[in-house]
């Protein structure tokens, strides 16, 4: 596929789970992506290596978010090599996917440490970024969000998390309506249970699976390339006319009894 070719992508936290499947699906329908990743420079080179090998052009930038400068250095890094593999350094595509989602225990167990640090990594960071990557964007420009299913599903330990993700919805929401007449498109994607390599734990166990499997309208747990497959869709110009939505892409994840009886 090459409905994405000429386009450059930013994936941050691309080199694991959803983002590498997200950084993999840009690459592979034509995009040069550029893979932000914390600080397993291993997972980076897989991820890349995985990309090219598969015949689609990647490259590495690390920056560790909720530190001093991470932004700049980041923005910097990606500009730096996409001029010296396009001449520009123009950004088509920027997928804001990095987050931290540990959970808090509820607002009982909460702490102002612990609670900064969600918000700075999971809105504050994202905030910014595009802030001083919108100067790189130009029409047709795409702005991904990846939200969360806990955002309308209400689950035990993750209501700091919940709220980043709430309010990352509402930045995409109002941040769509400021840069719509400069042809740019702002949307969030909300994954629901997924397997990946951080929770492979939990769904490959026979029980876990089963049970979270009932809870959905489509009877599997989510995969990586699902996500990815939906955000491919909001980055390429099929989407064009799609913008300040929020899409739910967990299968239809507790949507209620499938049965009165």
């Amino acid at each position: 596929m090459t409905r994405l070719t000429s386009r450059t992508a930013l994936v941050t936290g691309g080199s694991r789970g959803i983002g590498r499947a997200i950084a993999e699906r840009l690459a592979a329908d034509g995009a040069l992506v550029a893979v932000h990743y914390g600080s397993d420079d291993t997972a980076a080179k897989d991820a890349v290596a995985a990309i090219e090998a598969a015949g689609g052009q990647a490259f590495a930038v690390r920056a560790t978010f909720g530190t001093d400068g991470a932004i700049e250095q980041l923005a910097g890094a990606v500009a730096a090599e996409l001029h010296r593999c396009t001449g520009s350094d123009r950004l088509d595509i920027l997928v804001n996917n990095a987050a931290v989602s540990e959970s808090d225990g509820g607002i009982e167990a909460e702490t102002p440490a612990a609670f900064d640090r969600l918000f700075a990594i999971n809105v504050r960071t994202p905030f910014f970024l595009i802030q001083r990557l919108l100067r790189q964007m130009g029409a047709g420009g795409r702005i991904v969000n990846i939200g969360s299913a806990v955002t309308r599903i209400a689950l035990p330990g993750e209501l700091g998390y919940a709220m980043t993700k709430a309010a990352l919805a509402t930045l995409g929401r109002n941040l769509a309506n400021e840069v719509g007449p400069r042809g740019i498109t702002v949307n969030t994607v909300n994954p629901g249970p997924t397997r990946t390599d951080r929770t492979a734990f939990l769904f490959d166990q026979p029980q876990a699976a089963a049970m979270v499997s009932a809870g959905q309208a489509i009877e599997r747990i989510g995969l990586p390339s699902d996500i990815a497959a939906v955000v491919a869709f909001l980055a390429g110009d099929d989407a064009g006319w799609i913008t300040a939505n929020t899409i739910d892409a967990t299968g239809g994840s507790y949507l209620g009894p499938k049965t009165l009886g």
